[in-house]
């Protein structure tokens, strides 16, 4: 079973990070909710959730992914925590997916992992990061290897979605979204 873990930090998009783990388990996923502390988090809209355990928890499990969500000022607390660049580049040298969402995708780059990459983010979140050979793209969701990004809360969907397909397969991305009933595009 493919297993995934989402740091939620204090301000982040609540929209974002529930849709993500809320597809991903209805895909079977095994999803770990984490806080950067023991605080529960209050989300950018005044939504609380309860992470399942802190990061300094989980530092030494093995993940498949991690997914970043956005949110302000969830992305900047999450970028300003040294424990997440280094898990990021652990994951990034050892094969694994990192994925973000909205303002996170300045999390990515901050780690170095979007350079040479194609991305995308809320509009301005990256502007003032600097990367090297990034192309940026203004599309819901891109994929470059095992780097995946995402434009901000109305891609959510479609974003988690590619997550699935990407760690387990287009067949059970295809059975997850029958299921949301979703209207052809």
């Amino acid at each position: 079973m493919a297993n995934v873990l989402i740091p939620l930090a204090q301000g982040c998009e609540e929209l974002e990070a529930v849709t993500v783990i809320d597809l991903l388990r209805r895909a079977g996923v095994e999803v770990t909710t984490v806080g950067l502390d023991e605080q529960p988090v209050r989300a950018s809209r005044g939504t609380v959730l309860l992470p399942d355990t802190t990061l300094e928890a989980v530092l030494d499990r093995e993940f498949d992914m991690i997914v970043l969500p956005g949110g302000l000022p969830g992305a900047d607390h999450l970028n300003n925590d040294p424990r997440l660049h280094t898990l990021l580049l652990q994951m990034a040298d050892a094969g694994k997916y990192t994925a973000a969402i909205c303002a996170a995708p300045k999390v990515l780059a901050s780690a170095g992992l979007l350079n040479g990459k194609h991305a995308t983010s809320f509009p301005g979140a990256l502007d003032n990061i600097q990367t090297d050979n990034m192309q940026y793209e203004q599309t819901a969701v891109v994929v470059d290897g095992k780097v995946i990004t995402s434009r901000g809360p109305g891609t959510a969907m479609d974003f988690a979605l590619t997550l699935i397909e990407h760690l387990m397969s287009k067949a059970k991305r295809d059975e997850v979204e029958a299921g949301l009933q979703r209207p052809a595009a």
